[in-house]
């Protein structure tokens, strides 16, 4: 499919070739949901965590003797029902990412691309050259953008640095362009040498 290219500053640039198998295939919802899903998985810290009956700090000593008191018999004052005691069955630090198949994930990345490309949302870019940020405002501001993700082979430190200061601009490499940030943005915008970075890892 044939689509315009434009810069930044909203000039015509030519066009490109955009290959159907990528951005023109139906669009897999569940298949995005589940990389999305797995994505987020793995960005888990799994870091939460709780003490234990054997964990907690206090003394191993029979509170009372076992008949007689007219209480409950009790063994520790570690036991869960107490207030200073253990939790029963609390988180504990664990990983929570897990497997999905490459081609699933392939899959998943494809039916971004060509839901972008569906919905109008997909603008293919000559460049994405080092400007300030004061610069790049202006010039997203004239394209109407104010959510976007700008995806290139290779992110120039100067284009990195004026777009990490804007709250929902992000810049990615080809090797970083990943479901979840697709889709969280409003307008995807490629650059040529991105396509073509695109279509090898895609291959």
């Amino acid at each position: 499919m044939q689509i315009e290219v434009k810069t930044l500053a909203g000039a015509a640039s030519g066009s490109i070739e955009l290959p159907e198998d990528i951005f023109g295939t139906e669009p897999r919802a569940d298949i995005m949901a589940r990389v999305v899903h797995w994505q987020l998985a793995k960005r888990r810290a799994g870091t939460h965590r709780t003490k234990g009956m054997g964990e907690v700090s206090g003394t191993t000593k029979k509170p009372f003797k076992q008949k007689g008191t007219g209480n409950a018999r009790q063994g520790s004052l570690r036991a869960p029902q107490f207030r200073t005691g253990g939790v029963v069955h609390g988180p504990v630090v664990r990983d929570h990412g897990y497997d999905l198949p490459k081609k699933v994930r392939r899959l998943g990345l494809i039916s971004a691309l060509s839901q972008k490309q569906a919905e109008g949302k997909l603008v293919v870019l000559d460049a994405a050259e080092g400007a300030k940020t004061k610069d790049l405002v202006a010039q997203l501001k004239a394209l109407g953008w104010e959510s976007a993700l700008i995806v290139d082979a290779t992110v120039s430190e100067g284009f990195a640095r004026a777009s990490a200061n804007l709250p929902k601009v992000d810049a990615l490499p080809t090797v970083g362009a990943n479901v979840y940030d697709i889709l969280r943005h409003d307008v995807l915008a490629i650059t040529r040498a991105g396509v073509e970075g695109l279509k090898e890892r895609l291959a």
